[in-house]
């Protein structure tokens, strides 16, 4: 369905401006309650293991106020702190909503740090009250620390979410300039950095991504299988689902089969994952395809080819059809749209999906923009595009060199308010004219479109004198099933002269196999994988080329979004 650009999704909230709410946007508490007038009986929440337990939009409601008072009934006011903690779950949407609709600021926390980790930033944020999954609640009821009450998110452990009440009360709300959630940024060692996001932030982050366009409906289905409390996850599916309607369902574990399952038995339409969770979908399908012997498979690529040049030049879309046999198999065919976020995909993996018949599309932002500025449109996609910016951003390239590429910056919305008790550390990110400093290197066609190169952070200068940046070769990599991990880096060459070559950190994939269909010894493997980077350097610039490949034993540590921490290496 061709939208036009200028097509504004969020108009209906015209209807209930100066009813429901009476700010330019309403706050999510307001925005949450125009959906339940508008759907009260289609499904909200919904889990599928081990049965399907789902909850309406009206019933959601009342669980959430349930909480709102409860917390009031607590002594929590307006502006006051409390923190939420688990793995996804309906419970846990409901306790970020009951803590909004108290007027109050929810703290998200990772719930795969450690224990240490999580008491730093409950410290930190001031919170006073936490909901936590039941992992970590018996510590918390005997390590309270600066905690008034503890409760828990699973049921039949300690006090229960679902159980909370409170007399009728009169709670002062939030408006939507007020802080509406701290968001702690990957990273916990040091002070923690709290990322402030107010109501505005959030909510006309939300619409405004719907308008690149990229049409969302009440009829959708999300999957919410990377964890909710990143901004990425918890904007781009608990937030937009719930402001047009659609249905949330909570994936349980981040593996390939089960996620699959959950697509198939849930009808998923909207899939929203990492580059990584799509690399290895795809390798899967591929795997399907050859099997099928060279004949088969060099003529369905030929299909595919086809495929996606009919889509890209006449905008329809074959493939959904041409290839409904092999989307069935993968428990694609229900899915409307896949979209890929943080961190870069390689434009082959996109070109795929594609062809296949799925309107894929990859998006860009960060904590600190409530994370969407960027997003491909379904039907004027750019394949090594991160996609055009959103309405409402004002985005510009910071002193840009000759290829054009320089730090992104940016202005809008759903910019933060600035770094929690860290007024230097905020100053130092804006600019003197109030632009965001995202760190991203990239740069901008004619028509809004962003090109990512890496982070600034991340690039090396070689001997040559050349800037390259390890995001672009990392991006070769993506599609080679013997690799799991690649990291690629600059190892100093001359400590006098400061300059870099280049070097692969490569954890193979643990369970690949050769030819022969045998796990293949560490010799082998290292042949392979040198092979590979041999490969890989044919297509590379000069300047870009790989110097040395180190192959890992250990897979090299991950963020809860499957991205590596350099940092730590």
């Amino acid at each position: 369905m061709s939208v036009p650009y200028t097509e504004k999704p969020w108009e209906f909230l015209n209807d209930y401006r100066g009813k429901t709410f009476t700010g330019q946007w309403p706050t999510l508490p307001e925005m949450y309650k125009i959906t339940v007038s508008r759907y009260p009986e289609r499904p909200c929440f919904t889990v599928y293991e081990p049965d399907r337990i789902s909850l309406k939009y009206s019933e959601a409601l009342t669980k959430v106020e349930a909480v709102a008072r409860w917390l009031h009934s607590k002594g929590i006011k307006k502006g006051d702190k409390v923190a939420v903690t688990g793995k996804n779950a309906p419970e846990w949407t409901v306790a970020y909503l009951g803590i909004l609709f108290a007027g109050a600021v929810v703290v998200p926390i990772d719930y795969q740090l450690r224990n240490e980790e999580t008491d730093l930033l409950i410290k930190t944020a001031n919170a006073r009250i936490l909901f936590v999954d039941e992992e970590k609640l018996d510590y918390y009821i005997q390590n309270k620390g600066g905690l008034e009450i503890v409760i828990s998110l699973k049921q039949g452990v300690g006090e229960y979410i679902y159980n909370l009440d409170g007399p009728q009360a009169n709670i002062d709300q939030a408006v939507e300039t007020d802080l509406a959630a701290i968001l702690f940024t990957s990273g916990t060692t040091g002070i923690p950095k709290g990322v402030m996001l107010t109501h505005k932030n959030l909510v006309s982050d939300c619409y405004l991504a719907q308008g690149t366009p990229l049409l969302v409906y009440h009829t959708d289905v999300f999957y919410a299988i990377l964890p909710i409390h990143h901004s990425y996850t918890m904007l781009a599916v608990f937030i937009e689902a719930i402001s047009v309607g659609a249905e949330v369902v909570f994936g349980k574990k981040m593996i390939t089969t089960q996620i699959l399952k959950d697509l198939k038995e849930a009808q998923v339409t909207m899939l929203l994952g990492v580059p990584m969770l799509f690399n290895k979908v795809l390798a899967g399908i591929k795997r399907g395809l050859k099997a099928k012997g060279p004949v088969v498979y060099g003529i369905l690529s030929f299909l595919m080819a086809i495929s996606g040049c009919i889509k890209k030049v006449f905008k329809v879309n074959p493939g959904k059809k041409m290839f409904k046999f092999v989307l069935d198999k993968a428990s694609l065919s229900s899915i409307r749209i896949c979209i890929s976020g943080g961190g870069p995909l390689a434009p082959s993996v996109f070109r795929k999906y594609n062809q296949l018949g799925i309107d894929f599309v990859q998006g860009y932002g960060l904590t600190e923009t409530s994370p969407i500025i960027a997003i491909n449109p379904v039907e004027q996609y750019k394949e090594t595009s991160v996609g055009r910016t959103c309405p409402g951003v004002d985005m510009k390239i910071l002193n840009p060199d000759e290829r054009g590429v320089g730090e992104v910056i940016v202005k809008g919305s759903m910019v933060m308010l600035g770094y929690f008790n860290m007024p230097e550390e905020t100053a130092a990110t804006f600019t003197q004219d109030g632009y965001l400093k995202t760190g991203d290197l990239g740069y901008l066609d004619s028509e809004n479109y962003l090109y990512l190169t890496g982070r600034a952070k991340n690039m090396i200068v070689t001997e040559s004198g050349k800037n390259v940046y390890p995001e672009e070769i990392e991006n070769e990599f993506q599609l080679y099933e013997e690799i799991d991990q690649i990291l690629i880096r600059g190892y100093i060459l001359d400590e006098k002269m400061k300059t870099e070559r280049i070097e692969a950190l490569v954890y193979p994939t643990p369970e690949f196999k050769n030819a022969k269909g045998e796990i293949p010894s560490a010799d082998e493997t290292k042949v392979r994988i040198e092979a590979i980077v041999a490969e890989v350097n044919q297509r590379l610039q000069s300047y870009q080329k790989i110097n040395r490949t180190t192959v890992l034993d250990k897979p090299m540590e991950m963020t809860t979004t499957k991205k590596i921490k350099r940092g730590n290496l």
